[in-house]
């Protein structure tokens, strides 16, 4: 069955519509409200800007456009979310393509990401972790392109630029990945080893530049909120001696634990786990740059601060680990192993849904339970009763304010929390405990 071509990519094409349709349907059929994260970042992207409290803009303004176009319906959002997912499996085929020069290999490289949990079970939820996904392959992919190339692409380095500096202005820690690319292989590997340096190469830093000079201004004028709260949320101010042991031994201790499906399915492919390396193959060389100094990066920050990394900041890390694992062990992989591979492959790909709809049935008490729009029905008919104009501006936290901004007819924009300089800027408002709804 896998040994035609184009039986291969017509497997692919197959696979990946198909975990678009069920991690769009299950969420959608299941939770009564959509995540907490999916809503902070409407709430944002109901007021447009540079930046925001939390997070760079990327997530609110990719929301914003679906918004636009689909209004209050949940099951936009999820599949928005896979768009993202399925976007990066083909960047990730198209890259295997190249490196691994063998259908089946390819197809079996984007497979076992199925294996970790990043790319299925956590994907309903859009938020800062999944907007980077596509810039984050499509990075690596125009970096090996332009590493690869005897002549530099005027239209690469312009790519490359564009998508790092959307991967970054979805979440500063997209920097690792561009650390590791320009510092660690770029600069180390390419230009000092190989004494090759093309001016091609600053196009991609220009416009990488060129396109964070608004987010930069922004933070300059809010004295550089985003950064703050990323560093809050690290709990680095807290941090004590003991912390520089225990967090990063517990940051390693999970990222094992991430990978262990990942591992079970590659069991099922190898004859034997024996590495044969070439440490002069620049394949090599990239795909452990790309998989590995991240992490690495990240764990000296743990190391070296004291500071905690949590779990879902590694969403896009693991991408090309199929990749890596194929290449390093592709002379192993047994064919005639396939159809118990395949098996294990469908296990996984099924529990992972049944156990996310399990979960978002029995489980009452979760933010996917909240009844934002029941909530948004009792306020408007509130409303209604007192006033004779829209509701347009709405206040509070995100969750609670968020949740009336996405589902009010109106739309309000989200300014904020409560405060008495707003109040007295709106001509009508009602309040409800912390919440305000009023009108400009």
């Amino acid at each position: 069955m896998l040994t035609n071509k184009r039986k291969i990519k017509e497997l692919f094409y197959i696979f990946i519509v198909l975990h678009l349709i069920v991690w769009t349907l299950v969420p959608s059929i299941t939770n009564h409200n959509l995540p907490l994260d999916t809503i902070e970042a409407l709430a944002w992207g109901s007021d447009l800007d540079w930046g925001f409290n939390k997070h760079p803009p990327g997530s609110a303004f990719f929301l914003e456009i679906f918004f636009q176009i689909f209004g209050s319906q949940d099951w936009a959002y999820y599949f928005l979310s896979q768009i993202f997912v399925t976007v990066s499996f083909f960047i990730v085929w198209k890259f295997s393509n190249e490196i691994l020069k063998n259908k089946i290999h390819s197809f079996l490289s984007v497979l076992l990401l199925e294996g970790i949990y990043f790319y299925n079970f956590t994907t309903p939820e859009f938020n800062v972790n999944v907007c980077q996904l596509p810039f984050w392959s499509l990075t690596v992919y125009y970096s090996w392109k332009i590493f690869n190339n005897k002549v530099v692409d005027f239209r690469d380095c312009i790519l490359l630029g564009v998508f790092a500096a959307i991967g970054f202005l979805s979440k500063y820690l997209f920097v690792y990945l561009l650390i590791s690319l320009d510092l660690l292989f770029f600069y180390l590997i390419f230009v000092l080893k190989d004494r090759k340096f093309d001016l091609k190469y600053l196009i991609s830093f220009k416009v990488f530049i060129i396109l964070l000079i608004p987010h930069i201004i922004w933070l300059t004028n809010n004295d550089f909120i985003t950064i703050t709260y990323g560093l809050a949320r690290t709990g680095l101010e807290q941090s004590s001696i003991l912390d520089h042991i225990k967090l990063p031994t517990i940051f390693i201790l999970k990222q094992i634990g991430t990978i262990i499906p990942f591992l079970i399915l590659l069991i099922f492919l190898v004859k034997k786990v024996k590495f044969k390396l070439n440490l002069k193959d620049k394949k090599l060389i990239f795909l452990t740059v790309i998989n590995l100094a991240p992490i690495i990066l990240m764990f000296l920050t743990s190391l070296i601060t004291g500071s905690k990394i949590r779990t879902m900041w590694m969403t896009p890390f693991y991408l090309f680990f199929g990749v890596m694992f194929i290449y390093i062990l592709q002379s192993q992989i047994n064919i005639k192993k396939l159809n118990n591979f395949l098996i294990a492959f469908i296990v996984i790909f099924l529990i992972s849904p049944i156990t996310y709809a399990y979960i978002s049935v029995m489980k009452t008490d979760k933010r996917t339970d909240y009844p934002g729009k029941l909530i948004a029905e009792k306020v408007q008919k509130k409303w209604n009763d007192d006033f004779n104009v829209p509701i347009n501006v709405v206040l509070g936290n995100e969750w609670n304010a968020g949740n009336l901004s996405y589902h009010l007819d109106s739309r309000p924009t989200w300014k904020g929390i409560v405060k008495d300089d707003k109040l007295n800027k709106l001509n009508k408002y009602i309040c409800f405990d912390e919440i305000c709804v009023g009108n400009k």
